[in-house]
């Protein structure tokens, strides 16, 4: 296998300057559908057969379109900010966005500003050389930030877990914040409930109470392509 994270060797073709400006197109009409009340898995459907689309483009164009309502909500509960505060971090879905980036594979900036990939976790994940260089950017940037505290979460049924978080305790050593990390059978549902929350997955932040773009900031510091499959 690749350990190159969320990278497949067709994705220069199925996001080629030509195939993005379809995606685009199709992107404008997922959103009407949206707007309209329709189901993002039926518009999908419907839009992307219109259009011929690969899994991997529905899936990049999936995960960046939200309705209008859904996006002004997640909008005014991002927060710029959270100096003394306590940080709740969906660790999976961060650190994979965060070795994805440091792979030089791709990421896709969605309607609300989030970053996301295209790495499909489905219970399994394994340490890669990126692995402990996102976990310091990650590290790094919360103290820059200058938070209280931060908890992890991370998912129980997905392999690798305890050592994943061995190794975020190992780097965690000596930070000016409390570092809790918790090893939990539903970080999602968990995270519906917190202020501070940091994730790229939709149906977190369209519950949690707020939400801070650290993937955003992070990208600053990194490399790799980002990519824009709307309009």
């Amino acid at each position: 296998m690749n350990a190159k994270r969320g990278y497949l060797p067709k994705d220069q073709e199925y996001f080629s300057p030509i195939a993005l400006a379809t995606m685009r197109l199709a992107a404008r009409h997922i959103c009407y559908l949206l707007n309209e009340g329709y189901e993002l898995k039926q518009a999908m459907t419907f839009v992307g057969n219109h259009f011929s689309l690969a899994e991997r483009q529905r899936l990049a164009i999936s995960r960046s379109v939200a309705a209008s309502a859904q996006l002004e909500r997640r909008r005014a509960k991002e927060k710029m900010a959270a100096i003394g505060e306590e940080i709740w971090i969906d660790g999976f879905n961060t650190i994979i966005t965060l070795e994805v980036m440091l792979s030089g594979s791709m990421l896709f900036v969605g309607m609300d500003g989030a970053i996301r990939d295209l790495a499909a976790l489905r219970g399994s994940y394994k340490i890669i050389p990126e692995t402990e260089v996102a976990l310091l950017l990650l590290l790094d940037t919360l103290e820059e930030l200058t938070v209280k505290s931060v908890h992890i979460l991370l998912d129980k049924p997905v392999s690798n877990s305890g050592r994943l978080k061995t190794l975020i305790a190992t780097l965690g050593e000596g930070r000016p914040y409390k570092l809790d990390i918790q090893i939990i059978k539903a970080v999602d549902k968990e995270l519906w409930t917190k202020e501070n929350v940091i994730t790229s997955d939709s149906i977190i932040l369209d519950h949690c109470k707020s939400w801070i773009n650290l993937s955003q900031i992070c990208l600053a510091k990194g490399s790799g392509p980002i990519f824009k499959v709307w309009e």
